[in-house]
């Protein structure tokens, strides 16, 4: 018997040790070492969108906090412009109702300029809804339309 060939007598067959196990041990763990690397990957993806999502909480409660202080502050700044306008004018009522009226209009034209950009945002995925769309032309190999090469 030769000593470079690993050949042994398995059912009055003979069978190379070194190329057939070993191709399909590899493939084996190939299979799975792809497997476990595309579960790290999922779970690197879920954990950096989880420390994501954290930061965006924590910017949003810090943006209220502002804005809370900045309301008030606005509401004091405005009440003191009632008080001045009010003893130029020597009318206290008359000076905050002045006040508040040219707010409420400021408030308005803020509010008219937001609802047209509301207006005008499409929610819709219009990309992720084409890919869905040619995904079944994809898969035959049948590409055409915008972004097929």
């Amino acid at each position: 018997m030769n000593r470079d060939s690993h050949t042994t007598e398995i059912g009055g067959q003979a069978r190379s040790d070194t190329s057939n196990e070993n191709v399909v041990d590899l493939l084996g763990k190939l299979t799975h070492q792809g497997a476990h690397l595309a579960q790290e990957q999922l779970n690197l993806v879920q954990a950096e969108m989880r420390e994501a999502v954290n930061d965006i909480k924590q910017a949003i409660a810090a943006s209220l906090g502002a804005a809370v202080v900045g309301i008030a502050g606005l509401g004091v700044l405005l009440m003191g412009l009632a008080y001045l306008l009010g003893d130029a004018i020597d009318d206290l009522g008359l000076g905050t109702l002045i006040v508040g009226v040219i707010t409420l209009i400021i408030a308005g034209i803020l509010f008219m300029g937001a609802r047209k950009k509301l207006a005008a945002t499409n929610l819709s995925p219009q990309r992720t809804i084409e890919t869905a769309e040619r995904t079944p032309d994809a898969a035959t190999g049948n590409l055409t339309g915008p972004g097929a090469r």
